[in-house]
């Protein structure tokens, strides 16, 4: 029987989240996987730090499912080598809008 059919989560943010660290990062790095998301916004999505999303989807993951860390891996690396260009877009948008 799986944790969420007995009914063991814990309400944080806009989505449950398991009572298990275990079940935890699989999920994190399932949603991270489907959505390409960042930690900072699944962090926000599931109401937890980011320091502990972070944690799940890089050391604990790995150590739970070598395969699906593999793939986090490869989405938190790709927005890691986009960020300066979020970061400059979003600049751009600032002074094109006139804020200061």
């Amino acid at each position: 029987m799986l944790s969420y059919e007995r009914g063991d989560y814990v309400k944080a943010g806009t989505i449950t989240v398991p009572d298990t660290k275990r079940e935890r990062c699989v999920i994190l790095g399932e949603y991270i996987i489907d959505n390409e998301a960042t930690v900072r916004s699944t962090a926000k999505v599931y109401g937890i730090s980011k320091s502990t999303v972070h944690q799940d989807v890089t050391v604990r993951l790995a150590k739970v499912d070598p395969h699906l860390a593999g793939k986090v891996k490869e989405v938190l690396q790709k927005n890691k080598d986009e960020r300066h260009i979020r970061g400059g877009l979003a600049t751009k948008l600032k002074y094109q809008n006139g804020s200061k």
